[in-house]
């Protein structure tokens, strides 16, 4: 029972360990997969995803909920400004660290307000928002920075090539929240929060480390030994409650995507069909085996950098495997409402695949 209940609990992780045990019977373990596990990415959700955890502990979210409250004073402001925000921290944070910093943020917002009927709504916008949000910079997504240092592209060349498609995602987001959010009033709850000043400051310090880890400025393994002891003695809730099944799903996904890439069928089907079109091979592949895969699987194919590097990044949006940090607004949404799952799927597709579908157009007639 156990068991049937964790499954039931973690679908999405069952689903992507059942796929990396599948691709293991095709591509049988080898020394190939030590370099299939980015294991600085699993390094920085630990650290970020456990002092997150803390902060949730000490009702730092709720605090940092009424000021926006307070500023905003209206749901569709306030949702702009969440979506704003997780936007910005793509940029420089990444996609997948914005979402687990403010995901928990644009809840309590809505929770503590009454207005959870926007809820699936205002999570799909962060959802888009980080995903698309991070094509600007080299750093913003995975992919970029691997095809940034991949074809060594010119930093101006690569603004250059993303600020069309950047501009259009930001309007896009823009007016799907003001037309799709009411501006309906938002009444501080009436209990004040009083936050552990000692606490407070130690964990906005070890946020602020976890930061660097994501910057490359603290090597990963050192960071993720010396956050987990200060939390061990602090708040070992926030370890024993850090989600493991997410970290689990990522590195299934590795593996999975890993074998793919190293099936010689997959090779051969990529030469023949990226002849016709790097951007719409590329997009569609993302759909399938997430954009950091595909990027580094057509890079081996292909010299066309501008259109692999904006087919990987509007390819983000789409299927929930398009991106990896979709799994996390995913698991953050379901985590919470286990019985709304369907629905969210519903406004999840719906906007993404409209997204999708109105991005490829723009950058195949520009």
């Amino acid at each position: 029972m156990n068991v049937k209940k964790f499954a039931k609990k973690n679908v999405i992780f069952v689903v992507a360990l059942i796929a990396a045990i599948v691709s293991c019977c095709f591509v049988p373990p080898n020394k190939n997969y030590l370099n299939y596990v980015e294991g600085r990415t699993i390094g920085c959700l630990f650290g970020t995803l456990a002092v997150i955890g803390a902060l949730r502990n000490i009702r730092f979210f709720k605090s940092v909920a009424r000021w926006i409250i307070a500023q905003t004073g209206n749901t569709r402001t306030a949702v702009i400004t969440l979506v704003c925000i997780t936007f910005i921290g793509s940029m420089l944070i990444a996609n997948d660290m914005a979402l687990i910093t403010f995901l928990p943020l644009g809840f309590v917002v809505l929770s503590s307000t009454g207005k959870e009927k926007y809820m699936a709504f205002t999570f799909v916008m962060q959802n888009i928002a980080a995903n698309l949000g991070g094509m600007l910079t080299p750093f913003g997504n995975p992919q970029n920075l691997f095809l940034y240092s991949y074809f060594n592209i010119p930093n101006a060349e690569f603004i250059k090539i993303m600020f069309p498609p950047f501009f259009l995602a930001v309007s896009l987001i823009m007016l799907c929240c003001w037309f799709n959010v009411k501006k309906e009033k938002m009444i501080l709850p009436k209990k004040k929060i009083k936050l552990p000043p000692i606490r407070t400051t130690i964990y906005l310090l070890l946020f602020a480390f976890a930061i660097a880890i994501v910057f490359r400025i603290v090597p990963y393994l050192i960071g993720i030994v010396i956050i987990a002891c200060c939390l061990w003695f602090l708040d070992k809730k926030a370890l024993k409650k850090l989600d493991y099944p997410l970290l689990g799903t990522f590195l299934c996904f590795f593996i999975f995507s890993g074998n793919v890439s190293q099936m010689e069928p997959v090779h051969i089907f990529f030469e023949k069909i990226l002849s016709h079109s790097v951007l719409l091979v590329s997009i569609l592949s993302c759909q399938f085996i997430s954009n950091v895969p595909t990027a580094i699987l057509l890079s081996r194919f292909t010299g066309n950098y501008p259109d692999l590097l904006i087919g990987v990044n509007i390819g983000g949006v789409g299927t929930l495997v398009a991106s990896l940090a979709s799994l996390i607004t995913f698991r953050e949404y379901t985590h919470r409402y286990p019985h709304k799952t369907k629905s969210y799927l519903k406004t999840f597709f719906g906007y993404n695949f409209c997204f999708l579908f109105i991005l490829t157009f723009f950058c195949l007639m520009e």
